[in-house]
């Protein structure tokens, strides 16, 4: 049995390979020898770093979710910038971009790896769907301060409508990703109510006119 190439970053490479064939392949796809395979090391490689196979898929998902960190700060430093459906709708698309959406329905079916995920982080059962919630209820928490969607304004409706939303929008790869119009029009529906209900600046004592 040939032993495999010498890996370097044994962990690294290893989620890179599972990633691969998550896009490739689907989560059916993904086993233990499918990896090793695909990353042209010996099967007892992935087993020195990983009790088990779930420990490894708990810990890819993790460092999967982690990477997000990086676009939901951007998300947040957004505010006050641009619009909120152009900003939402950028988040949107990358938030869901092929890695995380092939990573959900692997949670999804496998019910010991989404133990160990909330063993791991609280409210992590689902993870890479955590974090966009996490990050866009952020964000329009931050606009709503900002003044540029109504005082009053549902915060975790919203969020919910447009992580759901987005989510089915990029759940079917067949076709390709949605367009961005496509995902524009899904935000622009979304906040609507929450953007036209925004209360109007008043304005400044200079420019008010006596009648006197």
């Amino acid at each position: 049995m040939p032993t495999g190439v010498h890996l370097r970053d044994a962990r690294q490479q290893l989620f890179d390979a599972a990633e691969r064939i998550l896009l490739r392949d689907g989560p059916n796809g993904l086993t233990s020898r499918a990896v090793t395979d695909e990353a042209g090391c010996a099967k007892g490689v992935l087993h020195r770093h990983f009790t088990d196979f779930d420990a490894f898929l708990t810990d890819l998902v993790l460092d999967r979710a982690a990477q997000l960190e990086t676009q939901a700060s951007a998300l947040r430093e957004a505010a006050g910038t641009g619009t909120v459906a152009d900003n939402l709708t950028t988040a949107l698309t990358t938030l869901f971009g092929p890695v995380p959406v092939a990573i959900i329905p692997l949670i999804t079916f496998r019910d010991e790896l989404r133990a160990r995920l909330r063993q791991a982080r609280p409210g992590g059962g689902i993870a890479i769907l955590a974090q966009a919630t996490t990050a866009i209820s952020a964000y329009l928490a931050a606009e709503r301060e900002r003044g540029r969607i109504a005082a009053d304004a549902d915060i975790d409706s919203l969020t919910l409508s447009l992580v759901g939303g987005g989510h089915l929008l990029f759940a079917d790869r067949d076709p390709g990703p949605p367009t961005t119009a496509t995902v524009n029009k899904l935000v622009t529906a979304v906040i609507a109510d929450a953007v036209q209900r925004r209360p109007a600046s008043r304005p400044s004592g200079d420019s008010v006119i006596s009648l006197e």
